[in-house]
């Protein structure tokens, strides 16, 4: 049996997608009679709010066979308002079928789905529905479909459906032009790469066409399954009637079993293991118990406490992150005596099975505050807390969600010194792409500032929603860049980057130029001729952007984009002056910039200097006590300055941090002392950089006993080290690795030491870890869960028992425990500057080599070159 086909139904709301549902349950055996929804008896509209209004509320699955292949269909909402139930599902699906009314055509949420099937790369069957409707036109529809969604939306069994497929493939095309067939798997292939969109045309109510889809489906569909060990994804939270916790999943790889252990992924950090009591396959309301499930499969576990949509179990990828979101902030009104921690608890448990509901509470003014989609999910809302919980709440008139951005780059600094803390950051905050979030990275060198501070600042400017300085909304589409930062050996805590980098984010908006942003609706007017004039007057009204209308049989079509502010409640407006007769869809189109920006921040009066919650100041340490210094006035104040005021070369960098790096060796050895214990082994000392033939007096000469030597290097911490390495490897690490791999291996053949060159590899999931011959160094890359840092450490305490080691790494934490290991510490920049120095009398040696071999005496050459004098 061919494995299960997960089936999504889309459409936009009154296209008949769940009447299509029943239809293909009715056909395929899993049910006797079709329900309808205006009946209020459909299969899957189960739901008591369902059914008092008409629509899909909820995404639900049904199962059936159809000629011997399993599919779980999933039936999900049409209203625009409860979006996220359906987006949610498209995470697991196969394949979908876009359900499109042919006497409306292409609507506004048509499109919006349209191009979340692009971004989650779901293959799309069209079913063209209501054709038994006077005034269809099959031609006319195809030509919508062409025009607005593909090119490549085809009707099936046509000749232009398989030249369509035979274009996707140079082989397939060379066949068709010879023979004029294409096979069924250049079709299928063509279908599930989204490469042709198979069209199927018919009247789910009458039945007509469902048998046609099915087959179609059956012919190209598959199911994206893979093999391997367990894996799956889960893209629902849900309670049955008893109050249950229910993960809805699917099974991506393997089996899942009863009692499995399964530890669960998110946003790319590995959590606890938890234990599934249960697995439950839904069709409708009424469910069947299992002990596995195979690949392929949808169903719901019990058991699962702490996991959220989102989240991957075993070994599944990362889905893509949701897209909609809500545009709406409504403030909840409790009934008098109400305890309002016990309100947040009901509204958290909604919240999780609701993927665009926020829930926000406002600790100083002890209040609730919700963020949805529209005033219908509100409606619901209200019901449903009602229903669950007994709980009879209000809401007050709500705003919009506003967003923030910035229109060019602006620097920004964070200093964070109260007594016994320390830490400084400097950063960039650059404009991105709209609709980009926020994203950030680092362009500071190991040697500045180590690795480790480096994740946890970029870790600390990810791990909440900043907000703006204009109207206190959350800040978007930015890229954050960190240009510079400072720690203190021993004042230094993770908390103190966390207060530095949230200063200096906050400093960098108060000087940007900012940017408010505001939702926007994709709008589809439907009217009669005579009221276009009207209606394109309100669209200018409106600051909307819109297409010229199109008319056909005394009927209008306008498409649009407008603020939501400004067309929210536009729907009854229409009606009024059309009598009835025109008709409005939308769907959010996303954020664009706020045309009324300094009317709007006016009125809402957001002061950012008055926010003690998230400062822009920053704190110095004077007189032995923090002192709170204005974000105006800190730049002057900074420990780290400007970029003109840095040493003007990198060799000028290298001396000065070199004699830094000689100058701390005993404040370390002391520190480390004091903290663990006096170190008997005498490896402070460090190895001379300068041979006995230079004459440099300042360099310290040291006599080492003749032993075995060992240099160990952070492989990483020096490709992003030296300037030069970082920028030939161009972001390429591969290309990165072999440059450096390359040098180590040349500067071996120069000098006596073992080299050892580290890669972290502990990210790559079952890794065990290798060892390699490269020329003459070995290259290592660590096992999962293991970083170089570790590995090196390890690798240099067992060394240095009876070797002398050496240890080329820019990370101060590491270098403070290599010190105590009893092994040599060393700069990225030394290693550079050590490598560099063995190269030029490497080519002195061969110079004199080559003139020796000519004959001719080195020393009177010498003397003849510089014109006579003494030989130096």
């Amino acid at each position: 049996m061919a494995k299960n086909i997960a089936l999504g139904i889309l459409a936009h709301v009154d296209a008949g997608k769940t009447t299509l549902t029943e239809s293909m349950l009715l056909k395929s055996g899993a049910i006797r009679k079709a329900g309808r929804v205006d009946h209020r008896d459909s299969f899957l509209d189960t739901d008591v709010r369902e059914r008092e209004r008409g629509i899909t509320i909820y995404d639900k699955n049904a199962m059936f066979t159809w000629k011997g292949c399993p599919f779980t269909v999933i039936d999900t909402p049409g209203h625009t308002d409860f979006a996220g139930e359906m987006e949610r599902a498209l995470s697991v699906l196969d394949a979908a079928v876009l359900v499109v009314s042919a006497p409306s055509g292409v609507q506004s949420h048509t499109r919006t789905l349209w191009r979340l099937l692009d971004i989650y790369q779901v293959p799309v069957f069209i079913f063209v529905n209501k054709m038994d409707m006077p005034g269809t036109d099959r031609q006319a529809a195809l030509a919508q479909l062409k025009s607005v969604l593909s090119p490549f939306c085809e009707e099936t069994g046509t000749e232009g459906f398989y030249e369509r497929a035979a274009e996707t493939d140079e082989q397939a095309l060379e066949s068709y032009l010879e023979g004029g067939t294409v096979s069924e798997e250049t079709v299928k292939s063509a279908v599930n790469a989204r490469k042709l969109f198979p069209c199927v045309f018919g009247s789910a109510l009458n039945h007509e066409g469902t048998e046609n889809l099915l087959d179609t489906i059956l012919a190209y569909g598959a199911s994206r399954t893979t093999d391997g060990p367990f894996s799956a994804r889960i893209y629902k939270i849900s309670r049955d009637g008893r109050g249950e916790r229910l993960a809805f999943l699917k099974v991506t790889s393997g089996e899942l079993k009863v009692r499995m252990p399964l530890g669960k992924t998110r946003d790319g950090e590995t959590g606890d293991e938890e234990k599934v009591s249960g697995i439950r396959f839904y069709s409708g309301d009424k469910f069947t118990p299992a002990q596995s499930a195979p690949a392929g499969s949808v169903c719901a576990v019990t058991g699962l406490k702490s996991v959220i949509a989102g989240d991957t179990l075993g070994q599944a990828v990362l889905s893509v992150k949701p897209v909609l979101e809500p545009v709406f902030t409504y403030r909840v009104m409790l009934p008098e005596g109400c305890d309002r921690h016990t309100a947040l608890g009901y509204f958290r448990i909604l919240e999780e099975e609701d993927p665009l509901l926020r829930v926000k509470w406002n600790e100083r003014h002890q209040e609730i505050y919700l963020q949805v989609m529209g005033e219908v999910a509100l409606e619901i809302l209200a019901r449903t807390v009602l229903d669950r919980f007994g709980l009879k709440v209000a809401f007050d008139s709500g705003s919009i969600l506003y967003k923030e951005t910035v229109a060019s780059p602006a620097n920004g600094a964070g200093h964070y010194e109260p007594l016994r803390h320390y830490a400084e950051v400097h950063l960039r905050i650059d404009p991105a792409p709209r609709g980009s979030g926020l994203s950030a990275k680092s362009e500071v060198s190991t040697d500045e500032l180590a690795l480790s501070w480096q994740r946890l600042i970029l870790t600390h400017v990810l791990e909440k929603q900043h907000i703006g300085v204009l109207t206190g909304s959350p800040l978007t589409d930015v890229t954050v860049t960190l240009t510079a930062g400072r720690a203190h050996l021993k004042h230094t805590e993770g908390g103190d980057f966390r207060q530095a980098t949230y200063r200096a984010i906050r400093q960098a908006l108060m000087k940007a130029e900012n940017v408010l942003l505001e939702p926007w609706y994709d709008m589809r007017l439907t009217l009669p001729n005579e009221y276009t004039g009207r209606a394109l007057n309100d669209l200018t009204r409106m600051g909307a952007v819109f297409d010229a209308p199109v008319s056909e049989n005394d009927i209008s079509y306008i498409s649009a984009k407008a603020p939501v502010r400004k067309a929210e409640g536009y729907q009854k407006e229409l009606s009024v002056y059309t009598k009835g007769r025109g008709s409005m869809n939308l769907s959010v189109y996303g954020y664009e910039k706020c045309p009324d920006q300094d009317e709007i921040v006016s009125r809402l009066g957001y002061d950012p200097e008055r926010d003690t919650d998230n400062p822009a100041d920053s704190v110095f340490c004077s007189h032995g006590a923090g002192v709170l210094v204005k974000w105006n006035e800190a730049d002057s104040r900074m420990h780290i300055k400007d970029e003109a005021e840095r040493p003007a070369s990198q060799e000028d960098s290298y001396s000065v941090n070199r004699a830094a790096t000689l100058a701390d060796d005993d404040e370390l050895k002391a520190i480390f002392e004091r903290t663990y214990g006096k170190i008997e082994r005498k490896m402070f000392d460090r190895p001379p950089m300068l041979r006995k033939e230079q004459t440099d007096e300042s360099a310290r000469v040291i006599t080492l006993p003749k032993r075995p030597e060992y240099l160990l290097v952070d492989g990483y911490n020096v490709i992003f080290a030296w300037p030069e390495l970082k920028q030939a490897a161009g972001g390429d690490l591969d290309r990165g690795r072999r440059l450096l791999s390359d040098i180590l291996d040349s500067y071996a053949a120069q000098c006596d030491a073992h080299i050892i060159l580290v890669f972290d590899a502990y990210k790559v999931r079952h890794n065990p870890g290798s060892t390699e011959k490269y020329g003459g160094i070995e290259i290592v890359y660590t096992k999962e869960a293991q970083t170089a840092d570790s590995y090196i450490e390890k690798l240099a305490y067992e060394l240095s028992r009876l070797n002398r080691v050496r240890v080329a790494t820019s990370d101060g934490l590491e270098q403070l425990i290599i010190l105590g290991s009893g092994a040599l510490r060393m700069s990225a920049q030394e290693l550079r500057h050590e490598i560099s120095l063995t190269e030029g009398r490497m080519r002195e040696i061969m110079e004199k080599l080559a003139l020796k071999r000519m004959g001719v005496n080195v020393g009177d050459a010498l003397t003849r070159a510089l014109g006579g004098g003494e030989t130096p």
